[in-house]
Parts: structure tokens; sequence; C-alpha cells
């Protein structure tokens, strides 16, 4: 029996000893390689693209073509009558930011727009200090001036300043309250309707 006392002995602190370097390599070894950060275009491609009816479109003007946006399907669609003439991605405005509902109408056109509220902070050489600010909320550092976001093929739908231009579309709800579309979504919306244009924007 003292014989097998050492011997269990050495047994189980062998066992304890290989606990603790196993735990230590895992704790203090190689860490997995962290996953690369994607690229907005890599989200962009989880929405269909943008489609075209190209015989509609030949038929479309900004006198007989209006605007519908469905917020539960992320998508607009250029319409003539009840025709679906062009149908894109979008991205609506993001819980607290919510795009406004209802019917409204294109206010202003303007192809290069820039907002008066969301933008950077920039030095006089145009190099961007702060970026992702409010006008309203931050106070800009010294030397340096807001720079609106761009906003290009802008379509004005409130006096508040919300419309629909390009954006990054990453699948979900996640603008200010502007409806953000692809830029060829944007363009050939921008080309196809004028000021007074009817737009409807809700669960459709």
């Amino acid at each position: 029996m003292r014989q097998k006392f050492p011997v269990l002995l050495f047994t189980l602190l062998l066992a304890v000893l290989s606990c603790s370097i196993s735990g230590q390599i895992r704790l203090f070894g190689p860490r997995p390689t962290p996953q690369p950060i994607r690229k907005a275009s890599e989200f962009i491609r989880k929405q269909d693209p943008l489609k075209v009816n190209q015989s509609l479109l030949k038929q479309a003007t900004p006198d007989n073509t209006h605007i519908v946006v469905s917020i539960p399907k992320q998508r607009a669609y250029l319409m003539m009558d009840d025709q679906i003439v062009a149908d894109g991605p979008i991205s609506s405005g993001r819980r607290g930011h919510e795009s406004p509902t209802g019917h409204v109408r294109v206010l202003e056109k303007d192809p290069n727009h820039h907002s008066n509220l969301y933008g950077d902070f920039v030095d006089t050489s145009g190099r961007v200090v702060r970026a992702g600010v409010s006008a309203h909320i931050d106070s800009a550092p010294s030397g340096t001036h807001f720079a609106g976001a761009p906003m290009k093929w802008f379509l004005r739908l409130t006096e508040e300043g919300v419309g629909m231009h390009v954006g990054i579309l990453p699948g979900y709800p996640a603008s200010h309250g502007c409806i953000r579309e692809s830029a060829d979504g944007a363009k050939l919306f921008y080309d196809n309707v004028k000021v007074g244009t009817p737009v409807d924007v809700g669960d459709y």
C-alpha cells in the first residue's frame, strides 16, 4: 500500500500539471485570425440589384411617372400607372430616425446636393478631422469647418431635408431618415421624375 501511494500521488500531480499547461496554451497560445472587415460593396450584394423594364422605360417621362417606396421590402419603384418601370434597393431611416411615411411630392431636384446637417469637420486643406458629425450637435474643432455629406441625385421629399439620393445600402434601414439608393438607381429615378412628382412611402 505504501508503494502505491507515491505512484498515485505522482500520477495525480502529472494530471494537474498537464491540465495547467494545456490551459496556458489555450490562454496564451496563438489566437484565431480575426475576420477581415467587409467592404460596403459586399453588403450591397445582399439586396437584389436595380431591375429595369426597358420597354416601359422608353415610354416613361417625368409627366407620367410616380414613385412608391416600400419600407418593409427596402425597395423603391418607379411606376407608370400601375406598371413597374424600375425596381431598386434602398436603405430607409433606422430606428429613431425613421423615414417619414405617407403621400408626398418631389420638392426639389439637385444633382450634387450636400447635407446641411450631417457630414464631417475638415481643415483648410480638406483633410477630415472628425467624420460623421451633426452640425447641430457637435462643435467644430479649432481650424476646421463643416462639410456636408454628399447626396448625389437628390430628390427632396420634405422641407426638413429628407430625400432620395445615392448612399450605402447595408440591406436594412440605416439612414438618418433619407432614402438611400444605389448609384444607378438614383440616377434613373432622378432622370425620370420632376418637381411635383408624387411619392408614396409606407408599408407597400
